[in-house]
């Protein structure tokens, strides 16, 4: 699911929802740079963690 992965999307990481929502930054292979609403800029390896799409659209 991370392949699909680019700048502007919003994500939820699945192991710390505590984090709230994170828009990414960059993917850079299998690194993804996330800025989380709780958590601030993290850096997440995508060989480990899929991270979860939020539709943000209000419809």
């Amino acid at each position: 699911m991370n392949e699909i992965l680019e700048p502007g999307m919003m994500v939820r990481h699945p192991g710390a929802p505590e984090w709230g929502i994170g828009q990414v930054q960059s993917r850079i292979g299998d690194r993804i740079t996330v800025n989380f609403t709780n958590a601030g800029k993290q850096v997440v390896d995508g060989r480990h963690i899929n991270l979860e799409l939020v539709n943000m659209d209000p419809y």
